[in-house]
């Protein structure tokens, strides 16, 4: 049994066997407290945060809040606190909790009351007041739930004034007397409360008490508000003095309109706070929910009024307004919204402005939540709208009503995969969670709609048999998806079909065209270039307006894009298939990636090239807006960011419809981007189906490009064998600058397998076809692996000279990156330390990753020779974060063991052995000696520390076998990394 809370008085907890808890803790207590005001619904971690820490809340907040939460369920034993979000949930019956007690009784007796049964409303109400044993929290101070409370005892009230109205009407007009003097003693201008004493008065013979109490009621409303008693109670008064003993007619409050709460009801938990929080506000601004069809606006509309129908005591108002098929006349609305509120017959105007100044002066004053569900535009919102602040208006439209001023619009967007996946399993049951990946490919086909999923999940509901695979696999056809997601008159299609249908010709055409894009985020120019000058601007607002395309944020160099719902995407390529033909929807397509083609080839020539030219066909150039061009070449990179995987998609379709030379082309410009950023796994991608296309085709020259690119990729993944058998493949097919530089890099293989005096060779031929400047850094490196360091310095340091004539900050941080490793090499840290520091700074400012990790894992080696243990340990730290996210696997590699090796100086020498005896594994699988050569004298100064003489000596021997004598590079990196394994300190953990 579960325990009984009480916070209708002071704050109660009564164990199941009747004795009460104790929490330790004003904390504790407040933290109970807001969770059991909030019961069953989601209390935000914000509004926990300062309701705990009212003024500054501390660092470690979010420990501190998971700690009592912690001690909390442990203390309540079965009451469930679920975590919900960034936010916590107290689940609790309402009989186990004094408040929801209290309202589940009130409602139940109000609508004992309307149905015309007293008696058990009485019953009800009475049992509602009851809960109530002092003024709320009466034991806490919470600033937090202040004007929660405030609320909360002015629905008491109501109950009280609702439960005397019940006891009245069975007679019991004796027995509340004393009750009821002394509620008016305490609430004086409280008018029903007065009337209910002059009615019970007068029935217990008491007439002149009856006038007296009226007397004194009016004496206090003039000389504390200057108002005379409202119609209500002078209608009492009159009744009095008359002597009539019939009842005035039952007041029509409140009014309760609201069609019936969806319980199958999941997510939405911002946006049912944003919806509160803007209806409850004082200013009383009316509230659009906007959004595309299908995504549950009115779903979510009857969700949150039925929320707030304690917020308006007076009512919830409803009329829906069929917007999106027949939009009802204005004149009809006004008539059922006053006929609703007691107005009939000859007292209902004829006109429409007439029937609107009557609905205003029924609301004035009152607190009334109208919902207006379906609007068609402004103009039939406008005539409804209150005229006082008192009622909340909630409109919800397919369209986002921009005519309707000074409204507040809050688009309602489809569920997060989670969400997605809940109402999927509250409508089919365990099924979905036994199969989690046939259901998340369902929530991914109805592309996480609302209306889409309720169709899936009904079809798996009516057939036990069917498997959420299968109806996953018909889904994944986008073709039939429209004709799957339909059950009944439930169909995502007729919700689309009805938009469209409102839409002008221009808009339309847009539309359908928009269907031949297949993304979800649409830039601004690929729309004007779809249209091809058969519609503008106006057509797109159009469809921003009736919730067809949402507007999202600008891309990155500043170009407007709009979101299109995949679902909606569907729709839009059927109607243009259908209505257009294959031949304009294939014609749409080209003409959208010719465009961006186009772009890519125009704005690559911009970035620095990386791999040789390949001289094959121009790509036409196709006509697009100048503002967006101008935007896009003032940043190019940013350009690629935001399309590279478009184009990435555009080359392997160009490739599969044989026109793998324009790829080619298209290709060498993308891969200007995708290099420095890491991007491997397009790059081997693309390069895979060229050189595949090429070979079909006969055509090596493109063949060869494609393996070379495929190369170098194999070659920075740290598989040295396969990259250097790849190089050789492609130079002994090359010449020219293209076979310079592929001996470049096949040397800079070569060096990684510890063959330098090849590599120093090729670099001569290399230097031969191109320039000594294209070489410097390969040539550098030779030269360190064969202990000649001071030439190095001199290579590198010509090559700076030019890399900064070029004003090429890539080119710059390149050669200070080789350059300070030969000075480190030649013993003169500080000077590489400040050349490594500038090549960082640098890289910084640009998107080059991988050129950015090596500086970083250069200057970490560096720092840690110069004792500034910190600064080498961040240094490795982020070179590991960078190149593990690329997979670049030897830098990686060379920073897991720098900072394993800093293990050792701080004894942690066990963890230490386990991370260098992997390494050297990976090392050894590479093929690169000296790496493995520097790992195992690593290794062995950690069985030292160890203690394990015996295996260090061994590691030792096996490092002076594999060693280079010659190769000065791991003499020093060795040497500067022994350091971090001798001086304690700050370390990193384990990655």
């Amino acid at each position: 049994m579960a325990p009984r809370f009480g916070v209708l008085g002071p704050l109660q907890i009564t164990g199941h066997d009747g004795r009460w808890l104790r929490l330790r803790g004003e904390r504790q207590r407040s933290l109970l407290a807001m969770l059991l005001f909030h019961a069953n619904e989601r209390v935000p971690t914000d509004r926990l945060v300062d309701a705990l820490w009212p003024d500054v809340p501390p660092k470690s907040y979010a420990s501190n809040l998971h700690t009592y939460v912690s001690r909390l369920r442990e203390r309540l034993g079965d009451t469930p606190i679920d975590h919900a979000g960034p936010g916590y949930r107290l689940r609790v019956d309402d009989a186990d909790l004094d408040l929801l007690t209290f309202r589940t009784a009130g409602e139940s007796g109000r609508a004992a009351l309307r149905d015309g049964d007293a008696d058990t409303a009485a019953r009800h109400l009475r049992l509602a007041l009851d809960q109530w044993r002092d003024r709320p929290l009466a034991d806490l101070a919470l600033p937090a739930l202040d004007a929660e409370v405030a609320r909360l005892e002015i629905e008491r009230l109501t109950v009280f004034e609702d439960w005397v109205e019940a006891e009245l009407a069975v007679g019991r007009h004796a027995e509340l007397l004393g009750e009821l003097q002394s509620a008016v003693a305490e609430h004086p201008l409280r008018e029903r409360l007065v009337g209910q004493l002059m009615r019970a008065l007068r029935r217990s013979g008491r007439q002149a008490d009856a006038l007296a109490a009226y007397r004194t009621a009016r004496t206090t409303l003039v000389e504390e508000t200057g108002l005379e008693p409202g119609a209500e109670l002078r209608a009492v008064h009159a009744e009095i003095l008359r002597g009539d003993e019939a009842e005035p007619a039952t007041d029509e409050w409140p009014i309760r309109q609201l069609p019936a709460d969806n319980r199958v009801f999941t997510g939405r938990d911002g946006t049912v706070d944003e919806l509160t929080a803007l209806l409850t506000d004082p200013g009383g601004l009316p509230v659009v929910l906007t959004g595309e069809p299908g995504v549950g606006k009115s779903t979510l509309a009857v969700r949150v009024a039925h929320r707030l129908q304690t917020a308006f005591p007076d009512g919830q108002l409803y009329a829906h307004l069929a917007g999106a098929t027949a939009p009802r006349p204005v004149g009809d609305v006004l008539a059922d919204l006053l006929r609703s509120l007691g107005v009939t017959g000859p007292a209902i105007p004829d006109d429409v402005h007439a029937k609107a100044a009557v609905l205003r002066s029924r609301l004035a004053d009152r607190r009334v939540l109208l919902v207006l569900d379906d609007a068609a535009d402004p103009g039939q919102v406008r005539p409804l709208l209150p005229g006082t602040a008192s009622t909340a208006v909630l409109v919800t439209s397919r369209r986002r009503l921009s005519g309707l001023l000074g409204a507040h619009r809050v688009t309602v967007g489809s569920l997060t995969e989670a969400e997605a996946l809940d109402l999927l399993t509250a409508i089919a049951g365990t099924r979905v969670t036994a199969d989690p990946h046939g259901a998340r490919r369902i929530a991914a086909a109805c592309g996480n709609l609302p209306l889409a999923l309720r169709i899936a999940g009904t079809r798996l509901a009516l057939r036990p048999q069917l498997r959420l695979a299968t109806l996953a696999d018909r889904l994944s056809d986008e073709q039939r998806r429209l004709d799957e997601l339909a059950v009944s008159d439930l169909q995502v299609r007729a919700g689309l079909a009805l938009s469209y249908a409102a839409l002008t010709e221009p808009a339309r055409t847009t539309f359908r065209l928009v269907g031949a894009a297949a993304v979800a985020r649409v830039p601004s120019w690929a729309i004007t270039v779809l249209q091809d000058g058969v519609a503008g601007d106006a057509a797109v607002d159009e469809l921003v307006e009736s919730s067809l395309l949402q507007p999202v944020a600008d891309d990155a160099c500043g170009e407007p894009r709009y979101e299109v719902h995949d679902l909606v995407l569907t729709f839009a390529r059927e109607r243009l298939l259908a209505e257009d033909g294959t031949a304009a929807c294939d014609d749409a397509t080209a003409r959208l990636r010719s465009a961006i083609l186009s772009v890519a080839d125009r704005l690559g020539r911009h970035l620095p090239a990386v791999f040789p030219e390949l001289p094959v066909d121009a790509v036409p150039v196709v006509p697009m807006p100048e503002e967006s061009l101008a935007r896009y070449a003032a940043d190019p990179g940013s350009w690629f960011a935001t399309e590279h995987s478009s184009l990435v998609a555009a080359i392997g379709g160009l490739v599969e419809r044989g026109r793998y030379r324009h790829a080619a082309r298209i290709f060498e410009r993308v891969a200007r981007y995708l290099w420095p950023q890491g991007a491997y796994t397009d790059l081997r991608t693309c390069a895979s189906a060229l050189a595949d296309a090429a070979r079909a085709a006969g055509d090596e020259r493109v063949e060869v490009w494609a393996e070379l690119v495929h190369a170098r990729v194999l070659h920075v993944r740290g598989r040295y064998a396969a990259a250097d058998a790849k190089y050789r493949w492609c130079a002994d097919r090359l010449d020219g600058p293209a076979l310079a530089w592929v001996l470049t890099h096949l040397a800079d293989c070569l060096i990684g397998l510890g063959v330098p005096e090849e590599a120093l060779a090729l670099t001569d031929r290399a230097a031969s076809l191109s320039t000594e400047d294209a070489v410097a850094a390969t040539r550098s490196a030779a030269l360190n692996r064969l202990g000649r360091p001071a030439e190095s310095v001199r290579v590198d340091t010509g090559a700076l000279a030019v890399a900064r004539e070029s004003d090429d900050p890539r080119a710059v941080a390149d050669a200070l990156q080789s350059l300070s490793w030969s000075l480190a090499l030649t013993g003169e840290l500080d000077r590489a330390a400040a050349t490594a520091r500038e090549a960082v700074a640098l890289l910084r400012d640009t998107t080059a990753r991988r050129a950015l990790a090596r500086s970083l894992r250069t200057l970490g080696a560096i720092q840690a020779g110069r004792g500034e243990r910190a600064s080498a340990l961040a240094a490795f730290s982020e070179c590991r974060a960078i190149a593990e996210e690329i997979n670049e696997v030897p830098r990686a590699l060379s920073s897991r063991r720098a900072i394993a090796a800093s293990w050792v100086g701080d004894g942690r020498t066990d963890d230490a052995v386990v991370e260098l005896r992997v390494c050297l594994a990976a090392y050894r699988e590479m093929g690169s000696v000296s790496s493995v050569a520097i790992t195992l004298r690593l290794l062995a100064a950690a069985y030292d520390a160890g203690g394990e003489p015996e295996k260090a000596e061994k590691a030792r021997a096996e490092a002076d076998r594999t060693a280079d004598p010659r190769d000065s590079n791991a003499h020093a990196l060795t040497a500067l990394l022994m350091n971090l394994t001798r001086v304690p300190g700050p370390s990193l953990s384990a990655p």
